[in-house]
């Protein structure tokens, strides 16, 4: 085949509408994939464009992030090219898809907003826009994340719950006009595959008899990783037998931040004992949905526990920075804390025996006001932003896929005899 002068192989010709290309006018689409967070998150939505032959989707990992580290190669991982930002930043999009506010004002085309996580946690923490007793807002609800210089930066913001509504509504009416409820993809997925518990444990390697301990961190020093060496001793307490298996799911954040030898380094002693060290790029629903127990902090993960049929028991976090009106700040006053003084399997013993029935409704319906609807109303929104009609079929959702056998990621993370 011949060669087209001034293409390049990255890539950089899916933003043009030159003569090289073989499907002409279409709609395009740009997805902001700054962190590999952000981009797990947004794979929700931008999967339910990839087969429109009406629309082409271009990549780009820019403006630079702090945790920006892994979210090109996870893409790369897909068989994504990935733009660079300066230049992704000069081309013409139809739309924009967005899980941070983060550059999205620098840009003249419709930006689609989605949050990345389990409600809206975490408060504003640049307080220096604030005024003298004005209230701190999580980031997406805040005035200081949805406008620049006067204006509302999104064409759409997809909100998951009635109440998000409600709050924007005080902390900043000027975007309600743009404000969709679609509801939270995790969610609807945990609730999907909860039928295939049984299916995701024989996939981990857990047998008849054991049972699965899930531990989970946010980043942050607030959060359990935070906290290590209160929480190792706790881990490394738990007989060394074949009732119990254990396995660690690190907010990648973690890595990107420290790296991934220094994280591997620093849990040497868990790799050793035996517990699996779940790689960031790794499907973690279904882990959750298989566990037994979900020991976790304030962040997105123990939140979407309660969709599960774990018992959940927390590590002391921080209060000061939580919405009170957040799944975490639900969840906190519902599920017991870890002591580190009593060995780790008593308290889960104890937290399992003294569980009530419908413990976590309330963190559970916290989680989205519109369950099993969020491919559906997501997909809505955006063809309605593009002005293009939708597909005359259901949003295709391919289920969670089984995870491999723990013993996998006990090997992979245990000296460096295997790479993730």
């Amino acid at each position: 085949m011949g060669e087209s002068v001034g293409v390049e192989a990255t890539g950089p010709a899916l933003i043009e509408q030159g003569h090289w290309l073989t499907m002409r006018d279409c709609k395009r689409v740009l997805v902001m994939a700054q962190t590999m967070t952000f981009a797990q998150r947004l794979e929700e939505v931008f999967g339910l464009l990839k087969a429109d032959l009406r629309v082409q989707l271009a990549f780009t990992v820019g403006p630079p992030h702090a945790f920006g580290s892994g979210a090109e190669r996870y893409l790369e991982s897909m068989g994504i090219s990935v733009l660079p930002w300066e230049e992704a930043r000069r081309a013409e999009f139809d739309l924009v898809l967005a899980a941070s506010s983060r550059g999205v004002h620098e840009l003249s085309v419709p930006v689609l907003r989605i949050s990345h996580g389990a409600g809206h946690i975490k408060l504003l923490t640049d307080t220096a826009t604030l005024t003298p007793g004005e209230h701190r807002w999580p980031g997406m609800l805040s005035r200081q994340h949805l406008m620049h210089e006067g204006r509302v930066v999104p064409r759409a913001i997809a909100y998951a719950h009635d109440r998000d509504l409600e709050e924007l509504r005080s902390s900043c009416p000027e975007a309600l006009p743009v404000a969709h409820v679609v509801g939270d993809p995790c969610v609807d997925r945990i609730l999907a595959a909860r039928p295939s518990r049984e299916l995701y444990r024989r996939s981990l390697g857990i047998e008849e008899g054991q049972r699965l301990v899930v531990v989970n961190s946010t980043w942050g020093e607030t959060s359990t990783l935070g906290r290590l060496d209160a929480l190792l001793p706790l881990l490394l307490s738990l007989p060394r037998d074949d009732t119990c298996r254990i396995a660690l799911l690190i907010h990648p954040n973690v890595y990107a931040g420290h790296g991934n030898w220094q994280v591997r380094g620093w849990l040497d002693a868990c790799s050793e004992r035996g517990i699996a060290i779940v790689p960031p790029e790794a499907d973690w629903q279904s882990i959750l949905v298989a566990a037994d127990w979900i020991v976790g902090d304030h962040g997105s993960l123990t939140a979407y526990g309660a969709l599960t049929e774990a018992t959940l028991l927390l590590t002391p976090g921080p209060r000061r920075a939580v919405s009170a009106t957040s799944p975490a700040a639900l969840l906190a006053a519902a599920a017991p804390v870890l002591s580190p003084g009593h060995p780790l399997a008593e308290q889960l013993d104890y937290a399992a025996c003294m569980r009530r029935p419908r413990q976590y409704d309330e963190v559970a319906a916290s989680l989205s006001s519109v369950p099993g609807q969020f491919h559906r109303l997501m997909r809505s929104l955006i063809y309605r932003v593009l002005g293009l009609g939708e597909p005359a079929h259901p949003p295709a959702v391919a289920p969670l896929p089984s995870p491999p056998p723990l013993d996998w990621w006990v090997t992979a993370a245990f000296g460096r005899r295997e790479r993730w």
